[in-house]
């Protein structure tokens, strides 16, 4: 069984701090992607990049406390890569890819779209270039899971409040759609709803009044995959007994031997 967990941090320290460590170490986990580490390679701690019996690979963004991507494997990785090619993202710490040799798991981060008009433009950018280089993955013949904050709720049953949020990033109609596009025209898959069809489903609440109380949620957290690693997913399971950060680590099962 191949345990691959996604967690958006929302600083890396932060979430440290608040105990997330010491969760992992119970949890058998395979492959960790974090997104938002909000630290430069000089601010992570030897108790977060050496985790016993892990490696550790991070891309971090030229701006302080801004974005920044992980990945922790305890399985051998072949290749690793840091950035996908587009300037513009790399710069802010968005892609972290480790490949085996019939796998490859990558952890990214989404621009949010929140700070303005430009900075929604720039997710159509990322869109746009994000879904070429899927492809061109894609067309090297090898399986792909792509894991991490989309910052995007695809469905109505992806977010609570749906009807107030029509005009919001996030679920803006543009957003959905290119999601709808790279499962229905192009075979990527939703993995977590292969599994789990039920609303109320979220892995992100804002800090806001008693959002994660009552559980006001979004689902923004996705693995996104090729059809034969979906194929071989077992579980799925969101974790919110513990509050780590404003998002919930969700942990896939897959019975899959990396080889």
């Amino acid at each position: 069984m191949l345990r691959v967990v996604t967690f958006n941090a929302n600083g890396i320290r932060s979430a440290t701090d608040k105990g997330f460590w010491e969760w992992f170490d119970q949890q058998d986990i395979d492959i960790l992607c974090v997104q938002e580490l909000k630290a430069q390679h000089a601010d992570i701690r030897d108790e977060i990049a050496k985790r016993p019996g892990y490696e550790s690979w991070f891309h971090c963004a030229q701006k302080k406390g801004y974005s920044g991507c992980g990945i922790w494997s305890r399985l051998p990785v072949q290749n690793v890569t840091i950035g996908f090619g587009v300037k513009e993202f790399d710069d802010e710490g968005r892609y972290v890819r480790v490949d085996f040799p019939n796998l490859s798991v990558i952890s990214v981060y989404f621009p949010a779209g929140t700070s303005g008009d430009h900075r929604q433009e720039a997710k159509y950018r990322f869109l746009d270039a994000f879904l070429d280089h899927m492809e061109e993955l894609k067309a090297q013949g090898r399986e792909v899971l792509v894991c991490g904050d989309v910052n995007i709720a695809h469905h109505n049953i992806d977010i609570k409040n749906w009807r107030g949020n029509l005009k919001n990033t996030g679920f803006l109609p543009e957003e959905r759609a290119w999601l709808t596009k790279i499962f229905d025209e192009y075979g990527w898959v939703d993995v977590f709803r292969r599994l789990d069809k039920r609303p109320d489903q979220y892995t992100w609440w804002s800090q806001r009044g008693q959002a994660r109380a009552k559980n006001v949620g979004w689902r923004i957290d996705y693995h996104i995959s090729t059809q034969d690693i979906a194929s071989a997913a077992q579980s799925v399971r969101i974790y919110k007994d513990e509050k780590f950060s404003d998002h919930a680590p969700v942990i896939f099962d897959y019975d899959w031997k990396v080889s």
